[in-house]
């Protein structure tokens, strides 16, 4: 599953726009982010494996993840809703893609242990906004779950 999901985000280092490239890692960034804010408890271990995540499947450097964090971060904080960062995603994204993002998600929200219910309703509200039907939703939570 890891091998697919890292190839899913090398072919986006290929495109020749680099501002679509930046686009799409800010917008599964600041998804990302909200998810790791959702439950008002920043954990080292969330923060961890959102800088793990970013690290691996963007091939970034701790230099680069710390910028792409900070700029994700920003446009959260202007953000009014998910709408800006999934149409980013739907644009750039297959259907299977896109559900390797929500299970990226759902690995988020289990690396402190515990799954708050604020998380689990902002992967809901994005799963939804990346056409994600619900089996494929509770298929990215199970395979979550199992690492």
């Amino acid at each position: 599953m890891f091998k697919q999901i890292k190839q899913l985000f090398s072919t986006f280092n290929d495109q020749p726009a680099q501002i679509q490239e930046h686009d799409l890692k800010t917008a599964v960034a600041a998804l990302l982010i909200e998810v790791m804010r959702a439950d008002s408890e920043q954990q080292d271990d969330e923060l961890q494996t959102l800088s793990a995540t970013l690290k691996r499947y963007f091939n970034l450097n701790d230099a680069e993840v710390s910028e792409l964090m900070q700029s994700a971060g920003k446009s959260l904080d202007e953000a009014i809703d998910y709408f800006q960062f999934s149409k980013q995603i739907n644009s750039q994204c297959s259907a299977g893609q896109r559900i390797d993002i929500i299970e990226l998600l759902w690995r988020l929200a289990y690396a402190d242990g515990q799954l708050d219910p604020q998380e689990e309703y902002v992967i809901r509200r994005v799963a939804n906004l990346l056409y994600v039907n619900h089996t494929d939703f509770i298929a990215a939570k199970l395979a979550a779950t199992k690492q």
